[in-house]
């Protein structure tokens, strides 16, 4: 992880239990002795997730409706993290404060990003989401955590076509955007994507019928033509914002996609293209950023 990250190492249940007492309830020993929950488990995931919010950002309440998109927090962090040393490749030093601002496209219910980003560094954010109950959560999340509401906007989008069109205004400046895109092109791969991960959980033992682990909504996990499509998109909008946003950024699932990327970028005119790598665990992940 970076090194930067709060979530090294195991996590500690006995620590994450005495700050949400809720949480103790899917707590259990596994064969070697060590506390952990199952994490195939959504209900689980979700109390896990409130222990870390409350623990290390001071999140008093998080709640999600059913079925929404419950993310894994480590690596989030991790990417928040690796845009703040983006950032900071101009002098040496992160910028920290509400002057930075920052666009998350996709934002979701969980207000993920928003929270560790406000949290860690003091940027302030606008979240942009296509579906009006992500944006009415995010907004419960937001007024009733004091700790939030002077950081966090939050912005609907009306057209279900577009991405930075009628987010972006005219007056706008973005020192970064970012986005955790649509990985799917259909629900049905998003469910043989969650049976595989569910199958890794259980250490290969036949796995009970579970719905996906970390939830998620068609509109959150599913687009038309998958992820290559979807960041296609996100850059063919972007040349139009070039003057309105410092880096451009976005998680990029399928490494093959990294290729096609680069290429329609240098074709559009980016100055500056870079792909960042992260590790949790076992686990690499990347995520794609460019300037004009």
């Amino acid at each position: 992880m970076h090194p930067r990250n709060l979530h090294q190492g195991s996590y500690d249940f006995n620590v994450l239990c005495k700050t949400l007492p809720t949480l103790a309830a899917f707590v259990f020993e596994n064969q070697y002795g060590n506390l952990t929950i199952d994490f195939s488990q959504n209900s689980a995931v979700v109390a896990l997730n409130q222990a870390l919010l409350k623990q290390f950002y001071h999140i008093d309440f998080w709640q999600l409706p059913k079925g929404y998109l419950c993310p894994p927090i480590p690596g989030r962090a991790d990417y928040i993290h690796g845009l703040a040393d983006l950032l900071a490749m101009k002098d040496g030093e992160i910028p920290t404060g509400k002057k930075i601002k920052v666009l998350d496209i996709g934002m979701g219910a969980n207000c993920i990003y928003p929270i560790i980003g406000s949290q860690s560094y003091g940027w302030s954010f606008v979240g942009a989401d296509i579906d009006s109950t992500s944006i009415k959560v995010a907004g419960s999340i937001v007024k009733f955590n004091k700790n939030l509401s002077s950081f966090i906007k939050l912005r609907l989008q009306k057209d279900k076509k577009s991405i930075f069109h009628n987010i972006i205004k005219p007056n706008d400046k973005f020192a970064l955007t970012l986005c955790n895109p649509p990985f799917h092109a259909s629900m049905q791969q998003a469910s043989a994507g969650n049976a595989r991960k569910v199958k890794n959980l259980n250490k290969g033992k036949a796995a009970q019928k579970v719905g996906l682990n970390f939830a998620g909504k068609e509109n959150e996990l599913c687009c038309e033509g998958g992820e290559i499509a979807f960041l296609k998109q996100m850059v063919n909008e972007s040349v139009d914002f070039a003057t309105q946003v410092g880096w451009f950024s976005s998680l990029v699932s399928k490494s093959e996609n990294i290729a096609p990327l680069k290429k329609r970028l240098t074709q559009i005119g980016a100055k500056q293209v870079e792909v960042i790598k992260m590790t949790q665990g076992q686990k690499i992940s990347r995520f794609i950023a460019w300037r004009f």
